[in-house]
């Protein structure tokens, strides 16, 4: 029980760094906006979509509900991250500043994450058919 006090504690101390660095910004506004967004993002977008499949597949007798949700909280908390160059608007003055082709690079994240939650299930499946069979 002590090391949840312990834990807390550490949170509350790198949340007051986390405010005093936030502070020492030339505009502190804009990344307190983009926080705000963050959270509405998740709030709005992410966790609904997350609760929905869950209800889905629940719905339909499987039980793979944890490898959907957790493909779908890997996938939007990589969004999330990767939003501030994907909705950049054109090219940067300095092309070393953001130098990759981070639309594909999402995209082929995302396919990862789909490819890696599909075989999971996959085998899972066919590890269960196999087992059923004498």
């Amino acid at each position: 029980m002590a090391y949840r006090y312990v834990v807390a504690g550490l949170g509350l101390v790198m949340m007051a760094l986390g405010g005093a660095l936030l502070l020492e910004q030339p505009s502190p506004w804009r990344i307190g906006l983009w926080l705000a967004g963050a959270v509405v993002l998740h709030d709005g977008l992410i966790a609904p979509l997350v609760i929905a499949v869950a209800a889905l597949t629940g719905a339909a007798g499987l039980r793979l509900r944890g490898i959907p949700r957790a493909a779908l909280i890997v996938a939007g908390s990589l969004t999330a991250i990767a939003l501030p160059p994907l909705l950049r608007p054109g090219g940067v003055a300095n092309p070393t500043v953001l130098p990759l082709d981070y639309l594909r690079n999402w995209l082929l994240t995302m396919t990862a994450i789909a490819v890696a939650a599909g075989l999971y299930v996959g085998t899972r499946a066919a590890l269960r058919g196999a087992r059923r069979r004498p």
